[in-house]
């Protein structure tokens, strides 16, 4: 049956209105960038890893093309589809700075995470446009909602101090991820309640240091840490992670690999932040903060049926299994083997070089 329309276009053989045809467009790019959907996500094929042109930001406009990291992405097309490395120079730049869903292939690369801060000091509680709370998504200093995203050698910061226990809306994200296949290497995350948001997606973290005290590593992606350092600065209790994994159908969880655990209070490895949670510690040095039991179940006893707590070949103080809740596991090699290596996240068909 034809259109009735005069302003559609012909397509194998069907004729399609312009909302049609703009709508079919948008979904040819989206499978050409590839699924944000292990079961759940398809193979990533198409990631750009020559870079195609490069942006200089710093904070002498003489010396730069531009003064702030948003601006640089802001120039970039509405949808991008090459490689863009963003040099930015040696600095603290003071902004909150969002990528967009179509922004992809974006690299950011500082001079070293000790020389290179980006910093904002949202919380969950601070009011929003409309005067409304912010809430925890919105606080991040850094956001990333387009795939293919890379970091090296930066600090993200929330600039919030630590809150006292039991305080309400003190979440601060410093850097919120948000989109599949992404990578950090060489990076700072710096918060205090909830300062790393590994929201969805594929992600690889190696060589990062990520310092916080509740739940500071949380949400719901599929991802691998391998030899970061994980730091907190809890002044009585507090959590790791808070993974939240809240279907058995969900590819999704978090494990640390030759990483290290250290720093202050009394600290849980992770917290059920979903009912399926699903966390693995392997060959991770911990310091003697970790609370013996390990692991909490977020105040519902039923979720100590569901979630997938492990630890594999971990050593220091804190490392112990003897005094550990009776529903998290101490991994035998063969429980242990896809957690431990890139194909966890599926590695091999995205993360080419470094």
């Amino acid at each position: 049956m034809k259109s009735s329309t005069s302003s559609g276009k012909q397509l194998s053989g069907v004729n399609m209105t312009r909302v049609e045809y703009s709508e079919h467009q948008f979904m040819k790019w989206v499978e050409f960038v590839g699924s944000l959907n292990h079961s759940q996500f398809k193979t990533a094929k198409n990631n750009r890893i020559f870079p195609s042109y490069s942006l200089i930001i710093d904070k002498n406009p003489a010396l730069g093309d531009f003064t702030s990291i948003q601006e640089a992405i802001d120039s970039l097309p509405t949808i991008n589809l090459v490689r863009v490395v963003i040099n930015v120079h040696a600095g603290i730049y003071t902004e909150k700075v969002t990528i967009p869903q179509l922004k992809s292939f974006i690299t950011i690369e500082g001079e070293g995470a000790d020389k290179t801060i980006v910093e904002w000091g949202d919380t969950a509680q601070t009011p929003g446009p409309k005067g409304q709370p912010l809430g925890t998504y919105a606080s991040a200093t850094f956001a990333v909602n387009a795939p293919y995203f890379i970091a090296k050698n930066i600090t993200f910061k929330n600039t919030t101090p630590v809150p006292p226990p039991g305080a309400i809306g003190k979440q601060a994200v410093a850097f919120r991820i948000s989109a599949d296949t992404a990578a950090f290497v060489g990076c700072k995350f710096l918060g205090a309640q909830d300062t790393l948001y590994d929201h969805s997606g594929r992600h690889y973290y190696k060589d990062c240091y990520i310092e916080g005290s509740v739940d500071f590593i949380f949400g719901n992606g599929l991802s691998l840490f391998e030899n970061c350092q994980v730091h907190a600065i809890a002044p009585v209790t507090g959590a790791v992670t808070a993974q939240g994994r809240s279907s058995i159908l969900e590819d999704t969880g978090f494990s640390f690999v030759n990483c290290r655990v250290t720093g202050s209070g009394a600290l849980y490895l992770g917290r059920a932040w979903g009912p399926f949670s699903r966390v693995v510690f392997a060959y991770t040095y911990m310091d003697n903060i970790i609370i013996p039991k390990g692991w909490h179940n977020w105040g519902d006893p039923s979720r100590e049926m569901t979630v997938f707590y492990g630890q594999y070949k971990c050593t220091g103080a804190g490392a112990s299994f003897a005094g550990r809740v009776s529903w998290s596991r101490e991994l035998t090699d063969e429980e242990a083997k896809p957690f431990i290596s890139l194909a966890f996240i599926d590695g091999s068909e995205w993360i080419k070089v470094w």
